[in-house]
């Protein structure tokens, strides 16, 4: 047995995947498509669809774009504020040490205000990413659900999800593009 098979056995490789997201207007061409991507090979493992009386959007991890800002923005804040505090610190040492001659810096109070300052900015920059980044595309598949249309998930690898969208387009009629 190899070194890489071992590893990515027990999980220390992850291997890159990725998605594509197809819409549909109703139950029954979204269980065709499905069924004609398992005829094909590809394995309902790799298959989800998303809708009333299939997975729900939460489950597949298809979150709401608030849920995401804040996911977003509690994590940027943690590292911007975790470096602020970590830059405040130098700052502070600095200064002591007669590195940088600036009296300002001299401050015990400027670890925690570097730390909350860049905090907050990690925040807002958090959640304007989440909001206008991944919220946007969360929520025009959001939208699609609330109008009761169906979602096709394909996850995999490049090739996986290429071939799939492949088989797709080869059924698919001219008329569904208009």
């Amino acid at each position: 047995m190899s070194v890489t098979r071992f590893l990515r056995k027990s999980g220390f490789i992850r291997r890159q995947t990725f998605l594509a997201v197809m819409v549909f207007p109703d139950e029954a061409s979204v269980f065709q498509a499905y069924r004609l991507l398992h005829y094909h090979g590809i394995s309902p493992e790799h298959l989800a669809i998303v809708g009333a009386g299939y997975s729900n959007p939460e489950h597949v991890g298809l979150l709401k774009p608030m849920q995401l800002a804040i996911r977003k923005a509690r994590f940027l804040s943690i590292i911007l504020g975790t470096l602020g505090a970590i830059a405040g610190l130098g700052l502070f040492l600095a200064a002591q040490f007669d590195l940088i001659q600036m009296t300002e810096l001299e401050s015990p109070f400027l670890v925690p205000a570097l730390s909350i300052v860049s905090g907050f900015f990690g925040a807002v920059i958090g959640a304007l990413f989440g909001l206008f980044g991944e919220g946007t595309t969360a929520s025009i598949y959001r939208h699609h659900l609330d109008r009761g249309q169906y979602l096709l998930m394909i996850e995999g690898s490049e090739r996986l999800v290429r071939w799939g969208q492949e088989i797709l387009s080869h059924y698919s009629t001219s008329s569904s593009l208009y």
